[in-house]
């Protein structure tokens, strides 16, 4: 064998994939255009840490399926409709969708083309119909500069307020808390500052899967003296390093914070100084709190009422306590319900605003905080500031230079269900899935295949561009420069590494060039400069500059970003809104019963290897390889009571589809639950979801609906 002399160099940037925002190095062959190597650096996240999809999957930017030219559907491939996928589900079994099975119903167009029948679909829409007949779905894989521009292009291009992204899939009930109970809705405390915490609630997340790196902190505490407490519906790995791990039915978690915040107020184990200085209406969480003793909620909850009061005793005599916590809280029709009690428990000790102390949802994509700082949601422009306020309606127009809309846009599914009844018409989606990442699949099939026009801009053909009028090629993470903000409020720039292959193009540019297709020019001289716009017209990224962040980035607010790091901890003498509102809150019914027919509750989420709907991580060789196929998981005691065998085929069948998965027999999972992760589209997890929203946040409930696992003849199942 020849030895080949490969020309490397060493680009820093930021890993692509979850909130934990790693710094990392990539070691690039310039002259094959590829990674051979991902690095940890020694960022304020991670300290040099990578988890397994940091550092091994990074080949999907090179992988065979990627898009290299714009294409535009076929005149015979109408009406529109799925291509990979029948009533059955995928066509062809295992892996993400086949490039052989969709192109032929699409043909390669110049840009020029492609763009000016973007122009013409979304343009023509708007000026037949009115704005609020289009909407935008944006991404939060995307940088922040994205974010900004996508929604300024839908808010003052398009004329509507109807943009949204995954934020409303998972955290969206926590920030409708937030910014109810505090006045904004980003974390109060960074990760790593769990090492001065007494105490650490980790509720409703499974931190050493979906926040790997951060999880590494969290078990280093403990090692150092932090207790843990763990308080789950399925037990996640980071309670073998826990002091208490509670496992709760699922729907119940309003029961059991309202009972430890009985005992703390019953027990006199509240600050009552923090409380008197910067609370209001706790009066209203010590009445509702009563009739939720431990005594009361324990048959309810699943928890024997001694551990429960043995929880909240150690949360409320500590002197530091963080609140962690994920979609198991967020991803209910009473999530925002969950989160207010988590900001009450917080409260009433006294446990933000100082060292070890804090409240701390935990962002699932690498940057979902910044997209949504960003404006990329239906009644916020960036910043927080909302549309229907007169004083930022007309900062922004004078900004933007058009006429905005003063009404609140719809959320994802709400420009679905417009889809479906005929009020939205077009559609703009850039890097989002939402046929395999939205609950009820039959649904949102349904909606994108009323669409009059839709755009998709992606690195990937996915199951929603099946739908699209026009494909456009964009650029993966690693091809562009910009700034994401991780889940600590930290953020940092993101610096290309390699060209995008064929004709794919800049996804910011992209973005430009349908504005001007559509009547409003957007230009600019390079990223940064978009970035300094959306800086200038927020309070929280005030001062910061592609050039400020430079290799390490900084946590906003950073009032003086020349000199310091940013604040880790904010809120230390009061609240955006002055004084915390705390809100009472009450059990309520699950989204729908379990019966006879459907006995068990689904519980659906991530596994480490893979993310999101699995369009870049099962296209990584390492990661696929690792994990290749779907599961359910479910409790040994229940598979014997259906007659399912560990990795035997079952179906699992919902009152809104049926999937067919191998399951895994695990003690993990409690009984009368199983648990499927989201990421396989031939065991797709969305057939089965509920489409019920939470009624503030307008976050589907992932994670619970009401089951039946039938065992299958293995000829069947594969």
């Amino acid at each position: 064998m020849t030895a080949v002399d490969v020309k490397a160099r060493v680009v820093d940037s930021v890993c692509p994939y979850c909130g934990v925002g790693c710094a990392l190095s990539w070691v690039v062959d310039t002259q094959g255009n590829r990674i051979l190597e991902a690095r940890g650096r020694d960022g304020a996240a991670n300290e040099g840490r990578l988890c397994v999809k940091g550092r091994y999957g990074f080949d999907y930017a090179t992988h065979a399926h990627r898009l290299t030219k714009p294409l535009v559907r076929r005149e015979n491939a109408y009406p529109k409709g799925a291509l990979s996928w029948d009533d059955n589900g995928p066509r062809r079994p295992g892996g993400p969708v086949d490039p052989e099975t969709v192109l032929p119903h699409f043909r390669e167009a110049s840009w020029e083309e492609a763009l000016e029948r973007v122009g013409q679909g979304l343009g023509g829409i708007r000026d037949t119909h009115g704005g609020d007949a289009l909407a935008g779905f944006g991404s939060a894989k995307g940088s922040n500069e994205e974010a900004y521009l996508f929604q300024k292009l839908v808010r003052a291009g398009f004329g509507t307020n109807n943009v949204d992204h995954c934020t409303r899939l998972c955290h969206a009930s926590s920030v409708a808390a937030l910014l109810e109970g505090i006045g904004s809705g980003g974390v109060t405390n960074i990760v790593r500052d769990i090492e001065r915490a007494d105490v650490a609630l980790i509720t409703g997340c499974n931190p050493t899967e979906n926040h790997p790196v951060a999880a590494t902190f969290m078990k280093d505490a403990a090692a150092n003296g932090t207790e843990l407490l763990v308080v789950n519906t399925r037990r996640p790995r980071i309670a073998d390093y826990a002091a208490m791990y509670l496992e709760i039915r699922p729907g119940t978690d309003v029961a059991f914070y309202n009972a430890m915040m009985h005992v703390i107020i019953n027990e006199g184990l509240t600050d009552d100084a923090f409380i008197a200085a910067r609370t209001e209406n706790v009066e209203a969480i010590r009445e509702n709190v009563q009739e939720y003793s431990p005594e009361a909620v324990a048959g309810l909850v699943g928890v024997d009422a001694e551990r429960i009061t043995e929880a909240a005793r150690r949360f409320g005599r500590a002197n530091a306590a963080m609140l962690f916590w994920g979609m198991g809280i967020s991803q209910h029709t009473h999530g925002t319900d969950n989160a207010r009690c988590l900001i009450a428990l917080a409260m009433i000790t006294g446990n933000t605003g100082r060292p070890g102390t804090g409240l701390h949802p935990l962002r699932g994509q690498n940057n979902v905080q910044g997209a949504s700082d960003a404006g990329l949601i239906p009644m916020m422009y960036p910043d927080y500031q909302k549309v229907s306020d007169p004083d930022a309606q007309a900062r922004f127009e004078a900004l933007w230079g058009r006429t905005l809309s003063p009404e609140p846009g719809r959320t994802v599914t709400e420009i679905t269900d417009g889809a479906l009844d005929g009020a939205i018409r077009g559609m703009y989606i850039l890097g989002e899935n939402p046929f395999v990442s939205d609950p009820d699949v039959a649904k949102v099939r349904k909606a994108l295949g009323k669409l009059e026009f839709l755009v998709v801009q992606d690195i990937f053909l996915t199951e929603t561009a099946e739908f699209a009028d026009v494909i456009l090629p964009g650029s993966a993470f690693a091809e562009k420069t910009g700034t994401v903000t991780n889940t600590d409020r930290r953020v940092q720039v993101g610096r290309q590494a390699l060209q995008p292959p064929g004709e794919a193009r800049q996804d910011w540019q992209i973005i430009c060039d349908i504005g001007e297709r559509i009547g409003y020019p957007m230009r600019y001289p390079d990223v940064s400069a978009v970035f300094d716009e959306f800086a200038s017209a927020t309070g929280s990224y005030a001062g910061l500059s592609h050039a400020v962040l430079g290799d390490r980035g900084r946590w906003y607010p950073c009032p003086d970003p020349e000199h310091s790091e940013g604040e880790p901890i904010v809120f230390k003498e009061t609240f955006p809104r002055g004084r915390a509102l705390l809100v009472p809150a009450r059990q309520s019914p699950p989204v729908e019963a379990t019966d006879a027919a459907y006995p068990l509750v689904l519980n659906t989420g991530r596994v480490l290897e893979h993310w999101h709907t699995g369009t870049m991580t099962r296209r990584s060789a390492a990661l696929h390889d690792i994990s290749p196929e779907g599961f359910v998981e479910i409790h040994p005691d229940d598979a014997a009571a259906y007659g399912v065998a560990d990795g035997g085929w079952v179906e699992v069948t919902s009152r809104r589809g049926q999937i067919r998965i191998r399951a895994r027999l695990r003690d993990r999972v409690a009984r009368g639950s199983v648990f499927i992760p989201m990421h396989f589209r031939e065991a797709c997890a969305n057939v089965l979801t509920h489409p019920a929203v939470d009624p503030f946040g307008k976050i589907p409930a992932f994670k619970y609906c009401a089951v039946r696992v039938d065992p299958v003849a293995a000829e069947d199942g594969a």
